[in-house]
């Protein structure tokens, strides 16, 4: 008879005692170090891994009067293990008060979070997370419920503009609001302000809670390899960053072989209040103009939820093609 258990690791060095075992690759020792879960279980059966999770309560965000904890850093490796990890991370959480657990995310939105659950046609797309179609399944057979929607459009003409924003452009510019690219030899410098930037324009967003600076730079490192400064813009009301606009080439296509003819729309943050409205949709119909003047044909606006104000910008210019579902179980 296969016996499982489940083993707590406190550190990097459980990981790698853990490593020599059989079963699928554990988690990456970085992202325990980077993510600081408050706990981390591994599931074991016959002494070979068939599942791992994190987990996170303390310091989260309030909402609708529930105690939250979350799972993730989530993987397993079938059905059977998926539903005894997803019960035994749901009643570490309900034993240590939490009512309400929310899956996947690693601990907070900036890091990975949601499931991609309607593939659609197109092929993925660079820096958009994935995972194997199984596992929305896999939640829902442990009693999780869709607590939130997002999606991924694409636009296919980066000539079209919204006539509303000739009006909105000369308010922004009569309020001295200027728009520039990225600084990439200034990075870090720029970085630190978008950083300063985010943290005022996301605190409202659903579940966000802030990461430090370092964290944020370490993020935005990996890609600036990646990074075409043309395609990142920054919003300035000297001597003030009101806005900026994150995109990037979608490097997947030329490692399938084929002509890099997309840019992905990764971001966009303006300073809340109407002194700044409109800003963001200036700041999509610029880098799309941008893009199209570079010789891209097609715009991908990322990982929108449902009911953000990204979500109805982007509506003006693309189509849905793909859908995301976080999940939620009451304990």
């Amino acid at each position: 008879m296969l016996t499982e258990r489940y083993i707590q690791v406190n550190n990097s060095a459980d990981l790698a005692f853990l490593a020599s075992r059989d079963g699928f690759p554990l988690l990456e020792a970085r992202l325990l170090e980077l993510h600081q879960p408050d706990a981390h279980w591994v599931l074991q059966r016959s002494e070979a891994v068939v599942g791992y999770c994190s987990l996170w309560w303390r310091s989260l965000p309030d909402i609708w009067g529930e105690r939250l904890g979350f799972i993730g850093h989530y993987n397993v490796m079938d059905s059977a293990a998926a539903a005894g990890l997803l019960n035994h991370a749901a009643g570490e959480l309900a034993a240590l008060g939490c009512t309400l657990a929310i899956a996947p995310i690693d601990g907070n939105t900036w890091r990975r979070y949601r499931l991609l659950s309607d593939r659609g046609t197109e092929p993925l797309f660079f820096l958009e997370p994935d995972n194997p179609d199984e596992w929305c399944g896999q939640f829902e057979a442990a009693g999780f419920g869709a607590i939130a929607h997002y999606s991924s459009a694409l636009a296919t003409d980066l000539t079209q503009v919204d006539p509303r924003l000739t009006a909105v452009q000369q308010r922004l510019d009569a309020a001295g609001v200027k728009i520039r690219p990225l600084a990439l030899d200034q990075f870090d410098a720029e970085l630190e302000r978008i950083h300063a930037l985010s943290l005022v324009a996301f605190q409202h967003n659903f579940l966000y809670s802030p990461i430090s600076q370092a964290e944020f730079l370490t993020q935005y490192r990996q890609v600036r390899p990646y990074v075409q400064p043309e395609l990142v813009l920054l919003a300035e009301q000297e001597p003030q960053l009101v806005g900026f606009l994150f995109a990037v080439p979608d490097l997947l296509q030329a490692q399938r072989g084929e002509t890099v003819d997309t840019v992905i729309i990764k971001t966009v943050a303006v300073l809340p209040g109407r002194r700044y409205a409109g800003l963001g949709n200036v700041l999509v119909a610029r880098v799309q103009a941008i893009a199209h003047d570079l010789g891209y044909r097609r715009a991908i606006h990322a990982l929108m939820h449902d009911d953000n104000n990204s979500r109805n910008l982007s509506s003006r210019y693309a189509h849905s093609i793909r859908r995301y579902t976080l999940y939620a179980r009451k304990l």
